[in-house]
């Protein structure tokens, strides 16, 4: 995460729920990213939380071009 060196204050952290919701897949599907290390996240509480940014980022690298 590139804004942990500045102002975290600026950061939009996600719970799994709304993660789910926004790469429309299962919170399980989210749980499973976070504890293989495919998604960086973290942990407050007993909950899980994931930067907006990261995210996006797993998002950009797993485009993938068809035909």
């Amino acid at each position: 995460m590139s804004n942990l060196t500045g102002d975290i204050s600026e950061v939009k952290f996600l719970t799994v729920a709304e993660v789910a919701a926004v790469m429309r897949v299962s919170k399980m599907t989210v749980y499973r990213f976070v504890h293989s290390g495919q998604l960086a996240a973290v942990r407050v509480g007993r909950s899980f939380r994931v930067s907006e940014e990261e995210v996006n980022k797993y998002i950009e690298k797993s485009f993938f071009q068809a035909g």
